[in-house]
């Protein structure tokens, strides 16, 4: 064999060299790209307000940073701009891509105009009519909007292909470092607007951008601040991944809150959150709907469900370690909030505050068991009242009653048990206060072998139809109830009678239909009032 021959033989079986290890950037590398960031030609430097009303209840200092007031009313400008800022003439050229259907693509839209870039922004074809106005308003002639798959995940790739063809730079919402140092400005403007004791800032999560930005400043100037992660119940994918030593994914996620609703961190998010961050709280869509009406109270302004995280996560945490006196300090991140969502907020901040109760209570048809109920109330408002006659010798009441103290929806449940009257709380069931509350009496003798289903189905044209063609033809739809709640989502109540030979096929099918869905069938309330 030839000299050349063996030398091209050996170079083929040569593997392809490795790419350098990057070292990871400490804290101090964070902090003075903090320090250097590019962020106040967008932004601004947002107050620090003191939430009196939430203070004198809670016995603490609450101070509220109000990013709900930057242009694009959400902190996302900062992490945006600060990237593009920080890019070379010739990549500005080329332009900016990114994938995103809420305040990312607002702060990239600004970020262009102001450089005079052209950015281009993926978002998901079920993105409202009225985040992609507000994508246009802030960007005008320098954004061109493509609208690409029924998913972030789906516009995402899709932004990654169109980024390798066009030679643009991908602009992410939150998984690299020049976003976080914008983010962590946050934190700068924080300590320099409050030089007194601070024991702990709350920070809403999603992918991550906000907390590792807000951490790295708060560590290498203050460290004896906590910094205390905030995620929704049902979108805790960092706090997952975190006790995992590794990046968890979420199969699915809550969409009440769909400016924190990530299924995976980012890999720099998670090393930094780890490393950083002092606890986590996990909220639930009730506190975080209790926490936007403090916000409202004490400032009049009203917040997306991420901007309500970090006062909810207070609530709890004060509650949970009592005392007096601390100081702490919720980022309300953002108030991009669709003015149609108002109506489920304002239904569910009591039960977040537990201020009301809801209960079954069964009533025996019979002379005077009604005065009986109504002398077990006493002098507790009745906030909802529903009954139907629908047996000869039982009656089975929905009731909401106002209660003065945290769990007292227990204690009332057990007078009406020492009175004679079976009782289940259903202040904490989830398909009571979404559907069966507006269904009380809609019991049918027809709906023989009936397995109830709650689904979330996508806010788009033909998802309806999707699942009603879907159906195997000998399948029946017994009920039906869908509530809009203004989101890019609905929460849809189906009854199903299926032939019993066919009912292995049920899971599947639900299965492959690729909707959110949970089996609701042995629910006690959908047994007391519908079945």
């Amino acid at each position: 064999m030839s000299t050349a021959r063996k030398a091209a033989v050996q170079a083929k079986s040569k593997k392809p060299a490795a790419k350098p290890k990057t070292t990871p950037l400490t804290i101090q590398d964070y902090l003075q790209k903090i320090l250097t960031s590019k962020v106040y030609d967008v932004a601004i430097e947002s107050p620090l307000d003191e939430a009196r009303s939430l203070s004198r209840r809670l016995g603490h200092k609450v101070f509220l940073k109000r990013e709900d007031q930057q242009p694009v009313f959400s902190f996302k400008l900062r992490g945006a701009y600060n990237k593009m800022a920080q890019l070379s003439r010739a990549h500005l050229a080329k332009g900016v891509i990114c994938a995103s259907a809420g305040n990312h693509a607002q702060g990239v839209a600004m970020g262009a105009r102001r450089l005079g870039c052209q950015a281009t922004i993926v978002m998901p074809t079920t993105t409202p009519q009225v985040k992609i106005d507000a994508v246009r308003y802030f960007g005008g002639d320098n954004v061109q909007i493509v609208l690409h798959g029924e998913s972030y995940s789906d516009s995402a790739l899709y932004a990654k292909e169109l980024e390798r063809k066009k030679g643009m730079t991908f602009v992410h919402p939150f998984d690299d470092p020049d976003v976080i140092a914008g983010q962590g400005t946050v934190a700068m403007e924080i300590l320099r607007q409050h030089s007194g004791p601070i024991d702990a800032v709350f920070v809403a999560i999603g992918g991550g951008g906000l907390i590792s930005g807000v951490a790295a400043y708060i560590k290498a100037v203050r460290p004896e601040i906590k910094v205390i992660g905030v995620q929704m119940s049902d979108s805790d994918a960092m706090v997952r991944s975190v006790k995992a030593g590794k990046r968890i994914t979420l199969p699915e996620v809550g969409l009440f809150s769909d400016g924190t609703a990530v299924k995976l961190v980012g890999e720099e998010t998670m090393r930094l959150t780890k490393a950083l961050v002092d606890d986590f709280v996990i909220v639930s869509t009730d506190e975080v709907c209790a926490a936007i009406k403090d916000i409202y109270q004490d400032t009049r302004s009203i917040v997306e469900p991420a901007g309500a995280q970090g006062v909810a996560a207070i609530k709890q945490y004060a509650e949970r370690h009592g005392g007096q006196g601390k100081t702490y300090i919720a980022i309300n991140c953002g108030a991009n909030m669709n003015f149609d969502r108002l109506r489920f907020v304002a239904e569910r901040a009591e039960v977040g505050e537990q201020r009301e109760a809801l209960l079954a209570v069964s009533i025996p048809e019979e002379r005077g068991s009604f005065k009986r109920f109504c002398e077990t109330i006493g002098p507790r408002s009745v906030t909802e009242f529903n009954y139907r006659i629908s047996d000869e010798k039982q009656a089975h009441v929905f009731v909401g009653l106002t209660t003065s103290e945290k769990g007292e929806s227990k204690k009332i449940a057990k007078l009406f048990e020492k009175q004679g009257f079976q009782t289940v709380d259903l202040t904490h069931d989830e398909l009571a206060k979404t559907h069966i509350r507006h269904m009380v009496g809609g019991r049918s003798s027809l709906a023989e072998g009936e397995r109830l289903y709650s689904f979330i189905f996508p806010e788009r044209p033909g998802a309806l139809m999707t699942f009603l063609t879907s159906l195997p033809p000998g399948w029946n739809i017994s009920l039906f109830h869908y509530r809009n709640q203004g989101a890019d989502y609905g929460r849809i109540l189906v009854g199903l009678q299926v032939p019993k030979s066919e009912t292995k096929a049920i899971k599947p099918f639900l299965d492959r239909l690729g909707y959110i869905y949970v089996d609701e069938t042995r629910n006690p309330v959908y047994r007391l009032f519908l079945r």
